[in-house]
């Protein structure tokens, strides 16, 4: 019997280092693909998030983002790793055009490789939430919250994508969260944020902002390694609460996913309201994949 194949690979996003940062699918063309196929692919690659590329009539390529169960709106990881794979491939440093779900962004290659994805304009709410139960739900001490809350409250960030962000005191209160998985998925669910970003200014490294973990379980994502979408978040979050006492730094450092074993860091910079996450990539894997079978064009008979 014969099968088509497409060609696949794993680029790990935010990092130098091979099997480090956060590792994302891209299928390179996507263009015949149902949606069907590219989630059954994405769950075959059980990374945080596929990105499949597509021709597009409003920018020079499209592109949807896949998890192991559900679609996502933007993803800053695999969006880097599609922008490093095809600068290994040929695209010239410069701006190209991305169509998203949530709508066409600018994407910027550096003559080193650095890709920065400009993001949409930041929205950010604050939230009616209780220490006490946040601290429940990530199974941390109340008191490490409420030690980190002064003049950056529990508040909703979004710049395409909304996180439930969270400033706890010290790095050892940040590794030590243990979440209580169902019950963030029902806090983001009654919060609509695709996750929760738990982050502290304790950072590991003298040159970074602060350290960060993000957990997503309601997109299939129990702990994210390292996230782009949630870090251009969180920059405008601490811009919007004034959390430093000069101007926001011309350029942010964030570090995660030390407690997965996956280390990677993202730049972040915010101008105003543009905000531009940053970062490069390293492909580890590159191969083909069998195209499974279309859903969607399955008969049902009675």
């Amino acid at each position: 019997m014969s099968t088509t194949t497409t060609r696949i690979l794993q680029v790990d996003a935010f990092t130098d280092d091979p099997c480090t940062g956060n590792p994302a699918g891209v299928v390179p063309d996507a263009d015949n693909l149902s949606e069907s196929q590219m989630q059954a692919i994405a769950d075959e690659m059980a990374v945080s998030e596929t990105a499949f590329l597509q021709a597009s009539d409003e920018a020079d390529y499209r592109v949807q983002y896949f998890t192991p169960t559900q679609e996502v709106d933007l993803c800053g990881h695999a969006t880097i790793g599609s922008f490093a794979h095809l600068h290994e491939e040929g695209l010239e440093p410069g701006t190209t055009t991305l169509e998203t779900n949530v709508g066409v962004l600018d994407i910027d290659v550096s003559d080193d490789g650095t890709v920065w994805m400009t993001q949409n304009t930041p929205q950010v709410r604050e939230v009616d939430l209780s220490y006490a139960r946040a601290a429940e739900v990530l199974g941390v001490e109340q008191a490490a919250l409420e030690g980190a809350r002064d003049d950056i409250p529990l508040a909703v960030s979004s710049t395409g994508l909304p996180f439930l962000v969270v400033p706890i005191t010290y790095l050892s209160d940040l590794g030590d969260a243990a979440p209580d998985m169902a019950a963030v998925e029902e806090l983001t669910d009654e919060f609509d944020a695709a996750g929760v970003y738990l982050f502290t200014f304790d950072a590991l490294d003298r040159e970074s902002t602060l350290h960060g973990r993000m957990f997503a379980p309601g997109a299939g994502i129990p702990e994210d390694p390292v996230t782009g979408t949630a870090s251009g978040a969180v920059a405008a979050y601490l811009d919007h609460f004034g959390a430093f006492d000069d101007d926001l730094p011309e350029e942010l450092r964030l570090e995660q996913g030390h407690y997965v074993d996956r280390p990677g860091y993202v730049r972040v910079q915010l101008e105003g309201s543009t905000v531009r996450v940053g970062g490069r990539g390293v492909t580890t894997l590159d191969g083909s994949i069998v195209i499974p079978k279309d859903d969607e064009d399955e008969i049902l008979e009675a």
